[in-house]
Formats: C-alpha cells, sequence, structure tokens
C-alpha cells in the first residue's frame, strides 16, 4: 500500500527517508509533489539540513514560485545555513529563476565563501536577464580573485547573447571566444562551442560560426542544427541543404527541429523540387503529424506556387488547430487568391475554432487585395462582435483595408480609436495617405508622430513618407526626408527608398538629377532603379535617356519584357513607329510576354475577372 504525501506525518520517519523522498520527486520533476513533502516533514517536527534545503529551492525555481522561495529562506536563516555554499548557491539560483536578480545579488554577495558554481549562478542570473555588462564584470571580477571560469561560466554568458543584436554585443561576443582559445577550453566540450555558435549565428555572424563548426572534433544534432537554422535566418538556404546533406553523410539522426529549419528554408527558396525532397523526409521519418511541422508543409508549398499540394495537406489534417486554418488562409491571400482565402475563413467561423489576431490580419490583407468594401465592413462587424478590436494587428489591418477599398475616412476612424498607438499604426496611416495622394496630410502625421508622440521612425515608415512626397509631387519635402532618414536616424537607404526618389524627381521632369542619384547608388540598387527614370523619361519625351535607362535595365534583367515595352510606348509617343516596331519584334524574338491587364467586377456577392483580349466572359 503506497503512502501519500499527506499521511506522512502520521509516522515519525528519520530525516533521511524524507531526503530520499523529496530528491526522488524533485528528480522525476514533481514539484508541487516536492514541496507538498516538506511541509508534511515540517508539521511531523523534522527539521532539513543543507542537503534538503537545495532540492526545495531547485523546485521553487522551477515552478518559479517566488512566496515559497522566501519562505524557505526564512527557514534557511532560521536553521542557520548562512555559511553552507552549497545551500546560498541554491538560494541564488532560485531568486534568479524566478527574475529577483537584486535578491540573488544580495545573497551572493553576504555569502562568507563562494564555489566557483556560486560564480557561476551569479553569472547565469545576469546573463539570463541579458545584464551583459554585469555579467562580464562579474567574470572579470571572479578571475582577479582566482576562481578559474569554467566551460559552465561561459555558457551561462552565452546563453545572455541569445536575445541581443548590436555592434557592442558582437565586440563582446567576440572577446568572450578569444578568453576561450586563451583558456583553450573552445573545444574540450560539445555544448561550449554549441553555445559560441548559437550566439554568433544570433549576431549572423555565420562565417564566423562555420570556422568553430569546422573545428569540432565531435559534432552534436544541436551543433549541425544550429548552424542549419543560422543560414536560414540569413535567408542562405542553399547553404543549409548542402549541410544536410553532409549530415546524412555522417549519420547524424535527425530532429524535429532540422526538419523546421529546411522547410523554412525551401519557403525563403521558393524551390518546389526541394520543398517535395523535403516533404519526402518528412514522411520517411514519421513527423508528419506533427501539428508545427503540418503547419509549415502548408506555408512552405504555398510560398512554392504549389497550393493544390498545400490544400491536399490541410485537408488531410483531421483535427484542424487555429494555426492549420491560418496558414491555409495565408496561402491563398499571399499568392493572390483573395476569394479562396475568404470562403476558407467562411468555413472556419462555422466551425468550433475562432480565429485570433493574425489570422483576422491575413483575411482583411485579403479583403485589401479584393478592394471589396462591402466585404471588408462584414469582417469588421465579426470583429467587435467577438470582442477583436482591440487588438492592434487587427487595427493596423483595418486601417490598411479601408484605405486600399477607397475609404480613407473610415481608416482615419479606425485609427482614431487605437488608444496605445505603436509604430505600426502610425506607418500604415501614414501610407493610407500616401496611396491616396494626400501628401502633407502624410507629412504632417509622420511630423505628429516623431514630435509630439516620441516614436522612432524606421525604414518602412520612410517609405511611406517618400511615397506620399511621390504622389503628390513634394520633391523638396522628398529630398529633405531621404537625407534626414540618413543623417538624423542612421537609415540607410534600401531598394525602397531610393526607387521612390527616382520616381520622384523623374514625375516633376529632374531627370538630370535622377541620373545622377542612380550613378551614385551601389550597383545592385540601380538595376531597380532605371525602371521609374525610364517610366519618367516616357512621360517627358527623353528618347536619349530612355535609350540609355532600356540599356542598362535590360543589361540587369533581359528576361522581362516590361523594359521593352516602355520603349516602345516611348518610341510610339514621339511618333517613332519603325523604332517602336523593332522594339516590340525583339520581345516577340526573344519569347518574351507581356503581362496582360486585367480588372475585377463584384456582381450580387460573385467576382467576375476580365483579362485583356478574354473573351471568354462576354455574353
Amino acid at each position: 500500500m503506497s503512502l501519500r504525501p499527506s499521511s506522512l506525518a502520521n509516522f515519525r520517519r528519520p530525516l533521511y527517508l524524507w531526503n530520499l523522498m523529496i530528491r526522488d520527486s524533485t528528480n522525476n520533476g514533481l514539484f508541487t509533489q516536492t514541496l507538498n513533502i516538506y511541509s508534511s516533514m515540517a508539521h511531523s517536527g523534522v527539521h532539513g539540513n543543507n542537503l534538503t534545503y537545495p532540492f526545495l529551492l531547485k523546485a521553487c525555481a522551477n515552478l518559479s514560485s517566488i512566496q515559497h522561495g522566501t519562505m524557505l529562506h526564512g527557514h534557511v536563516l532560521k536553521l542557520g545555513f548562512q555559511a553552507d555554499t552549497f545551500v546560498q548557491t541554491a538560494l541564488v539560483d532560485m531568486y534568479s529563476k524566478c527574475s529577483r536578480v537584486a535578491s540573488a545579488r544580495q545573497v551572493f554577495d553576504e555569502m562568507p565563501q563562494r564555489s566557483v558554481v556560486s560564480w557561476n549562478a551569479m553569472v547565469l542570473a545576469y546573463s539570463r536577464g541579458s545584464s551583459m555588462d554585469q555579467a562580464l564584470s562579474l567574470l572579470r571580477e571572479m578571475w582577479v580573485l582566482g576562481f578559474e571560469p569554467n566551460s559552465s561560466t561561459f555558457v551561462s554568458i552565452l546563453s545572455g547573447y541569445s536575445s541581443l543584436d548590436s555592434f557592442k554585443f558582437h565586440l563582446q561576443g567576440r572577446s568572450i571566444h578569444c578568453c576561450l582559445i586563451k583558456l583553450g577550453i573552445v573545444y574540450l566540450e560539445v555544448y561550449l562551442a554549441n553555445s559560441l555558435m548559437g550566439m554568433y549565428a544570433q549576431f549572423c555572424l555565420m562565417g564566423e560560426a562555420r570556422k568553430v563548426f569546422d573545428l569540432m572534433d565531435e559534432k552534436s544534432i544541436i551543433s549541425w542544427t544550429t548552424m542549419i537554422g543560422g543560414y536560414v535566418k540569413i535567408g542562405y538556404a542553399v547553404e543549409a541543404f548542402d549541410l544536410f546533406n553532409q549530415m546524412q553523410h555522417q549519420s547524424v539522426g535527425i530532429d524535429f527541429i532540422v526538419f523546421l529549419n529546411l522547410i523554412s528554408g525551401c519557403s525563403q527558396v521558393g524551390e518546389l523540387m526541394l520543398a517535395a525532397s523535403v516533404h519526402s523526409f518528412v514522411l520517411k521519418c514519421g513527423c508528419d503529424e506533427e501539428d508545427s511541422i503540418e503547419n509549415l508543409l502548408i506555408t512552405m508549398y504555398a510560398k512554392c506556387g504549389n497550393l493544390t499540394s498545400a490544400r491536399r495537406i490541410f485537408d488531410l489534417i483531421i483535427e484542424k488547430s487555429m494555426l492549420s486554418w491560418t496558414s491555409m488562409i495565408a496561402g491563398y491571400a499571399h499568392s493572390g487568391r483573395p476569394v479562396e482565402a475568404l470562403d476558407l475563413f467562411r468555413r472556419m467561423v462555422r466551425t468550433d475554432i475562432g480565429p485570433n489576431g493574425a489570422t483576422l490580419a491575413t483575411v482583411l490583407s485579403a479583403c485589401a487585395d479584393l478592394g471589396s468594401l462591402s466585404v471588408g465592413q462584414e469582417i469588421e462587424e465579426y470583429i467587435f462582435l467577438n470582442g477583436l478590436e482591440l487588438d492592434q494587428q487587427v487595427q493596423t489591418s483595418l486601417i490598411h483595408m479601408y484605405s486600399k477599398c477607397g475609404s480613407i475616412k473610415k481608416a482615419r476612424e479606425v485609427f482614431e480609436r487605437v488608444t496605445d498607438k505603436d509604430l505600426t499604426v502610425w506607418t500604415s496611416m501614414i501610407n493610407s495617405y500616401a496611396i491616396h495622394g494626400m501628401g502633407n496630410e502624410a507629412i504632417s502625421l509622420f511630423h505628429k508622430m516623431t514630435t509630439a508622440e516620441g516614436i522612432m521612425p524606421d525604414a518602412i515608415v520612410y517609405i511611406s513618407v517618400l511615397l506620399a512626397c511621390n504622389h503628390s509631387g513634394l520633391v523638396e519635402d522628398g529630398l529633405k526626408y531621404f537625407k534626414s532618414m540618413q543623417k538624423d536616424f542612421g537609415i540607410a537607404p534600401t531598394v525602397e527608398h531610393c526607387t521612390c526618389l527616382i520616381d520622384l524627381l523623374g514625375r516633376v521632369g529632374q531627370l538630370d538629377l535622377a541620373l545622377d542619384a542612380i550613378q551614385g547608388m551601389p550597383p545592385k540598387v540601380q538595376a531597380q532603379a532605371w525602371g521609374p527614370l525610364l517610366s519618367a523619361c516616357r512621360i517627358h519625351g527623353n528618347v536619349e535617356l530612355g535609350e540609355l535607362a532600356t540599356v542598362r535595365l535590360l543589361d540587369s534583367s533581359s528576361g522581362s519584357s516590361g523594359s521593352y515595352v516602355l520603349m516602345a510606348n516611348l518610341y510610339t509617343s514621339l511618333g517613332k513607329w519603325k523604332e517602336a516596331h523593332m522594339m516590340r519584334n525583339l520581345i516577340d524574338g526573344k519569347g518574351l510576354v507581356k503581362e496582360c491587364g486585367w480588372s475585377q467586377v463584384e456582381v450580387s456577392d460573385s467576382y467576375h475577372t476580365f483579362a485583356a483580349g478574354d473573351q471568354s466572359q462576354v455574353a
């Protein structure tokens, strides 16, 4: 007959038996039971010793129970264990894991004697809170006092960089690497080398991570996963798959995380054959029924342009989660199939699974692409009925949807309802004004955001500001903001910023200034900037500059028909029929296909699409 903890108080058991029970329940992860056993022990009149309290404090740490932890701290003080290094280190660890770093430091400072484990516990407390300056300061102090750091010390420090990313922390990380080399312990422990690689992967320094990886004599599954995940994170899917092939030749077991990284890699490159190969590996290893794997497979096939396979996987899921529905709806929405996305959403709301903010943001994006104000209002009504109107992701998407559907007034109403506006909300409203040609309103709102509200702008909001200047012909303002984002906020211009600037200058006829601006840009940016200049040349009838832009465009994107069409239209507008005919012949001669124009109308809740030259819809 087994005894329950509550009945143990009836027996006068010796301390060592209580300690055995406390140790076993803690080691088995039964932390609440551990505390119940201690309660029974205390009621029986038995006091703990220096072997009892470390296990109890470990249970408190895993439960994040600061209430029980502080109670046990009181018992420790009452029983006189202040000088016991083992118990005091357990207290430091408990306070650290309960996010009470100041209390952990107080216990640490009051310890009459410390071990390397004590120092490691305090270093980990700072690293866990991303207080890396204090962690490194403690490391230096530890060294000065004659305590030599070990692998665990450095793993504790390296773990602190998992959520940080700035040049300052890059330098700190490199200095830690130098210390490890000096001590000669980089490759003594696999888990230490893995932590070092993880730090470099966090900073997107995959060249440094690869050097560590290649010098490892022994590699664990985590070593391979860290490298593959790091390559996928920075968009180096080819390198990730090359490493996966090496991993297979090394007969290393493949785990769930590897597949998550590989599927994300396929989504990046959009290669259908590669996606099918990864899917076959998933099936072979029996991981295909994992919910997160199924959802990623749906996304992967959608991004590879195979919505049929994505839908097949979705339909085969017996118990669909909210994430499953969202993944398939997003697959349709992001593939230019808004009608199917909305149909699937209507099916979803008829089930017991309710959508979250991400689902509704995706659905509102589909409404925006469809341009249907009535459907958008229907979705907003659903949002209010289900109490999701305060979700900022939903509010931002509503602003975007109403502006794309032509109702800037409704977009502004939603914007005004948002109580605690973040940068994304401001950007959405500024962009709404921009696409409606309301440049002055967009600039005024941007000024209010940065001055009155004190919100720091990013690269994305500057695209909207430049777009607003572009659509409203505000050349001086556009040039001012293009310079300001670099000088005042250190934002490097992206391709989008540069093409906005060229389009702005081109629209108002400043073609020479636009040409000078392009020639001062990096080659990769130039390749995208010649297009807006060519469009401007057509508007202003500048054949000479248009021919230069065409040559540059064809050098960089010879497979596109758009450049030929723009130049042909320029020749046509100036009555140069022979040259225009020659350009159109080049399109046919190179086997290029001009993308046809299309339009869409809504009739009785049905959507009809018409393509140029298509007679199938004509009554």
